[in-house]
């Protein structure tokens, strides 16, 4: 296979596997979603009649499964929509952006049920043991249908996999319900069910922290999991023939499934650019699932720092001023590097803006 019909075939896959990925999930989120809401609300109820804070904290919890799991199917649906010329990238960082807020949110809801819990355990109240015995056994069996649901669904889905596991903490849920309601039905000790419910609450807030820890960095321009500028760099010059230098390398996630990256190379005067620029793209597609790559290429000097390529400037963006190096060039290297940053956003414009 020649690189340029190997980045074609890489970079065309990659986009088929996303809207194929789209499709394939929508109808199992949605299903997933509906199982979620509407016993969601069984449990609101029936955690208002029997007196029970572990369902409605169990019920918190589903809330915001409820959500994810409705925002992953408007998100698989949405990325359908074409790119244009405000965004450039589609419309795939919805998800991202609602997922932030939820984390959000879900704080401030653990924050009231964990006030809520201390104060019912320092005052008892009487809890129907029986109503919330029953509600949370279709907790339980719903969430395992809400599983299985989407258990056939795409396994490299990183969205998918969030729901799943969603998913599995509403289980846990739905079993201290279970075994809450069975303590106050044999021993009629309701502080079970606030201490029960605090530790739904822990499980929760572990999820909202990774779910606005992961959010946040997508949304910051964060490089994924396992890809260092310095390590393409180095990659790069090993195994494409004609690389003499690279350096400006920038890498970023659109979604967690769409990775982008924009970067310098240089090549010597009498080599053909494009097909370097075939095989670097071929190469950051297979090494780092990199499908979304602009190759800017140079010969002898680096356009940005003013240095020749290879002495004297960073190979990668956090060593803009070593040890060593003049002051005056760092200060300009920082400015070109701010600008190069700012054209580079104006012309993708990754996030959403309004119409």
């Amino acid at each position: 296979m020649s690189a340029h019909h190997g980045h074609s075939h890489d970079h065309a896959d990659g986009h088929d596997h996303h809207d194929h990925a789209a499709h394939a999930g929508t109808k199992r989120l949605g299903i997933a979603a509906a199982l979620t809401g509407l016993f969601m609300l069984a449990e609101i109820v029936g955690g208002l009649i029997s007196g029970s804070l572990a369902l409605l904290a169990d019920a918190g919890h589903m809330f915001v499964d409820f959500a994810g799991l409705v925002l992953a199917f408007a998100a698989a649906r949405l990325a359908l929509r074409p790119a244009d010329a405000r965004r450039s990238y589609g419309y795939d960082r919805f998800q991202i952006l609602v997922a932030y807020s939820n984390g959000l949110v879900l704080f401030g809801i653990t924050a009231v049920i964990i006030y809520e819990a201390w104060r019912r355990y320092a005052e008892p109240v009487e809890i129907l043991a029986g109503p919330m015995l029953v509600v949370a056994i279709g907790g339980l069996l719903v969430n395992i249908a809400a599983f299985f649901v989407l258990h056939g669904g795409d396994k490299e889905d990183l969205n998918m996999r969030g729901a799943l596991l969603h998913v599995l903490g509403d289980l846990l849920g739905s079993v201290a319900a279970i075994v809450a309601s069975l303590v106050i039905m044999a021993t009629g000790w309701t502080q079970i069910d606030p201490i029960l419910s605090v530790l739904v609450c822990l499980l929760i807030l572990t999820n909202a922290w990774r779910l606005v820890r992961e959010s946040a960095h997508v949304l910051l321009e964060g490089a994924p999991a396992g890809v260092d500028g310095t390590e393409v760099g180095r990659r790069l010059r090993e195994r494409v023939a004609g690389v003499e230098d690279v350096h400006h390398v920038h890498v970023w996630m659109i979604t967690p499934r769409r990775r982008a990256a924009t970067l310098h190379v240089c090549v010597p005067e009498d080599t053909e650019g494009t097909d370097v620029v075939r095989r670097v793209k071929a190469e950051l597609s297979t090494a780092f699932s990199i499908d979304h790559a602009t190759v800017e290429l140079e010969h002898g000097r680096c356009a940005d720092a003013d240095s020749e390529c290879g002495s004297g400037h960073a190979h990668d963006h956090h060593d803009h001023a070593g040890p060593g190096k003049h002051h005056d060039h760092a200060h300009a290297h920082g400015h070109d590097h701010h600008d190069h940053a700012r054209e580079h956003r104006h012309s993708h414009d990754p996030l959403p803006r309004p119409a």
